[in-house]
């Protein structure tokens, strides 16, 4: 199976080791992985600011990156779910309108490509200590993708799960939101810091590098001994 990687900005720049441990997992589970160099930003931050004909040409750009694609897979709800936006941009574009709906079609987020296409739940990861996961809001609340994760981490061995307090509440970060609203953010993210502390977990595990950042961030600073992991690393685990 060929899969080309839509390695999102924030991986891209700042967790390179993140799209190193999507390829070689994917890798281990048969799949033939490509990744093109021309692929920009996804239009998102110019998008969720209201710059929608802004935004267009770089959708344009990324329709054309992806465009010989069988399989397009991110490590990024987030990001994977602005490809699905695409089709609702250029509804009145006969020429981009048909493109966009391909790309939207063969896209998905990295956990759910693992569960719902290849029909895998145990990678053979093993990674031993107490974990907590993050869910991130475009991931679950509009790409859909709620199990997946939880089905891959059910079968990491040596890894004890425990569940986060107020989940399904966002962490601050929402792109531009925690730049435009930073005191507010600013009082999310504590807020999801401390009902990590609250697990008693020594792992916070995410699928949004955005997410991770930004509560990585707070961890750091308030000097929490707890390690962030990306669900992708942990899955590479060995």
């Amino acid at each position: 199976m060929k899969v080309t990687l839509f390695a999102t900005c924030l991986v891209d720049m700042f967790q390179g080791d993140v799209g190193k441990a999507v390829v070689e997992v994917l890798e281990r589970l048969g799949c033939d992985i490509d990744f093109p160099e021309n692929q920009i930003c996804c239009g998102q931050p110019a998008y969720n600011s209201g710059y929608v004909q802004e935004s267009k040409n770089a959708m344009k750009k990324m329709i054309m990156a992806f465009e010989h694609a069988e399989y397009v897979v991110s490590p990024s709800g987030s990001c994977a779910y602005m490809f699905k936006e695409y089709p609702e941009v250029f509804k009145d574009d006969p020429v981009w309108a048909p493109k966009a709906q391909a790309l939207a079609a063969k896209t998905y987020e990295f956990t759910e490509f693992i569960v719902d296409v290849l029909k895998i739940e145990n990678v053979g990861a093993h990674l031993e200590g107490k974990a907590t996961y993050h869910t991130s809001c475009h991931m679950t609340r509009l790409l859909g993708v709620q199990e997946a994760p939880m089905k891959l981490l059910s079968h990491v061995k040596g890894l004890q799960y425990v569940e986060l307090p107020g989940k399904d509440r966002c962490c601050g970060f929402g792109g531009t939101f925690s730049v435009k609203m930073g005191n507010i953010s600013g009082q999310m993210v504590s807020e999801k810091v401390q009902n990590v502390e609250e697990t008693g977990a020594d792992i916070l595990i995410g699928a949004d590098a955005g997410c991770l950042i930004n509560i990585g961030g707070r961890i750091d600073r308030q000097g929490k001994p707890i390690k962030v992991m990306h669900i992708a690393e942990v899955l590479n685990c060995r």
